[in-house]
């Protein structure tokens, strides 16, 4: 913590953004590979929501593993 506690606050903002960044860029690529708008991405942004987002994403019908025209 002592690590964090002696950045100047613009530091912080940096290393703050360019993890959001990252986070935002790859559940993008996720959601995309997924075949889902990567915009969805944006709801991690709100608390709580990006939980129910989560959930929500997890049991969703996923189009490149279980198509709706398949007959098993």
């Amino acid at each position: 913590m002592a690590f964090i506690n002696d950045l100047e606050p613009w530091q912080f903002y940096l290393i703050i953004s360019l993890v959001m960044t990252y986070t935002m860029v790859a559940g993008g690529w996720v959601l995309a590979k997924a075949g889902r708008s990567p915009l969805w991405v944006l709801l991690l942004l709100v608390p709580y929501v990006n939980v129910l987002a989560f959930w929500a994403f997890a049991y969703m019908r996923w189009p490149f593993v279980d198509p709706a025209d398949r007959k098993d």
